[in-house]
């Protein structure tokens, strides 16, 4: 997994750092300077470089002089002179023009090494002008104007086509805007390293996936109980019950109000009613309740929820009391929500911390739905950026849930089959995006291409 730090934590590491800073720009500004040749910058093109005071605008002095040394025509912008020893090196030996940062000027890109995230002071208007020019950004560390800590435009912003960073990622490149204000985030290793992780960001080797054994038949291989689809909502239980059975389980099993319609719309499923399930439990390795599933439908499901081991709760099975009951059973309890289904269970917002300390204090994992997904059981979030907007769409949650209990019933822990469910689920919609439009019913069928 990708470590990601707060914006608090790499300043806390890069002033303790006792090492050579100016070689450190140096690794910075060639970084900046090839980031900004894969965007164009190449021989007579012409490139502003927006230089801050500090050493984020030192790694653009640096840039500058080894864009020049390729041909391009350079010019820097300088919001103020260098306030660092290193800035100040790496602005005398630039060898290019400088000027006050003023009005914009015509060029083919801009390197955009003002603050590296935030704005002291305010977006002057000079500043929201460059923003807004039509060229290819490449900027240092953050796009200026976007909070390091939230990844939210503090006033404008701008947005790039590349960011380059250091060391590791930080929360304002995958939270909020950050991921659509920063475009392609490049780490950069340059000799500063270390700290503490607050988050981590899957990558598909985190993204478990177990196999068969030989000798596996159907109910040995994981068996998944969906319980939901009240009147006018079966679609969202035959969605979560297909993608279990595509997505590696080898049994699934649908308790539904609206039983005969089932049988049509998916033979492959087993319907059976509340009372001949919860005879039958013993056969379950995961009940999954919830999609479809309307208020006045849950009673005949309660004992079902205080008996069974491996629960998944998502949509109308996001209730307190639900939960409670499963939580009561002792079951490993994986739940499902979007921010406002947060809100409705735990009674908060829906903020990194009060997401972890409601895992933790429950004994729960939870996958709260976004941009980007992030999972936790307590411990540091993991998120998982690997889908897009193409997912924002009616049922594909319902498929994810069905992926996620599919992990747990072939043997995956709960925390874990939540990352790997969430990464799977975004890489298939991806992959059908390219082909065409998502809909609840193709990404079903998408998603078996990567059971295994």
């Amino acid at each position: 997994m990708r470590p990601i730090l707060t914006a608090d934590e790499y300043r806390r590491i890069d002033k303790a750092y006792q090492g050579d800073l100016l070689a450190a720009m140096e690794r910075a500004g060639h970084a900046v300077a090839l980031a900004a040749a894969r965007w164009g910058a190449g021989y007579g093109k012409r490139v502003l470089v927006l230089a801050g005071p500090g050493n984020n605008g030192g790694d653009g002095y640096v840039a500058a002089r080894i864009l020049r040394e390729r041909g391009a025509q350079v010019v820097v912008h300088a919001l103020g002179p260098p306030r660092t020893p290193e800035a100040s090196a790496a602005a005398a030996s630039a060898g290019v023009p400088v000027v006050q940062l003023g009005e914009p000027s015509d060029c083919d890109l801009i390197v955009d090494a003002l603050f590296g995230g935030g704005v002291r002071g305010g977006i002057s208007e000079p500043m929201r002008a460059w923003m807004e020019l039509d060229v290819p950004v490449v900027s240092v560390d953050y796009p200026t104007g976007l909070d390091p800590h939230t990844g939210q435009v503090l006033e404008h912003a701008f947005t790039a086509q590349e960011t380059v960073t250091f060391s590791t990622l930080k929360t304002g490149h995958v939270r909020g805007d950050g991921p659509a204000r920063c475009g392609v985030v490049t780490v950069v290793d340059i000799g500063i390293n270390g700290g503490e992780p607050s988050f981590f960001i899957a990558e598909a080797e985190d993204a478990h996936r177990p196999h068969r054994r030989t000798d596996d038949h159907k109910w040995s291989a994981g068996s998944v109980l969906v319980v939901g689809g009240s009147p006018g909502m079966v679609g969202a239980a035959v969605f979560a019950g297909k993608a279990a059975l595509r997505f590696g389980a080898g049994a699934v099993v649908l308790s539904t109000p609206v039983g005969p319609s089932v049988q049509q719309l998916a033979p492959e499923l087993v319907v059976r009613t509340a009372e001949n399930v919860l005879e039958d439990l013993e056969r379950i390795d995961v009940v999954l309740a919830g999609p479809g599933l309307d208020a006045g439908d849950v009673g005949p499901y309660e004992p079902i929820l205080r008996k069974a081991k491996r629960v998944v709760l998502d949509a109308g099975g996001l209730d307190p009391d639900l939960l409670g009951m499963a939580i009561e059973g002792d079951a490993e309890v994986v739940v499902t929500p979007h921010d406002a289904e947060f809100a409705r269970v735990a009674g908060v917002g829906a903020g990194t911390y009060s997401i972890r300390a409601f895992a933790s204090r429950h004994g729960i994992v939870v996958l709260r739905k976004g941009n980007p997904t992030m999972i936790t059981d307590g411990c540091p979030p993991v998120f998982v950026d690997s889908g897009g907007p193409e997912l924002a769409t009616m049922g594909t949650g319902d498929v994810l849930a069905g992926m996620i209990s599919a992990l747990m019933a072939r043997g995956l822990e709960g925390v874990d089959a939540a990352i790997s469910g969430a990464y799977w689920h975004g890489v298939a919609g991806a992959q059908l995006q390219r082909r065409q439009s998502v809909t609840a019913d193709r990404l079903v069928e998408e998603v078996g291409r990567f059971a295994w």
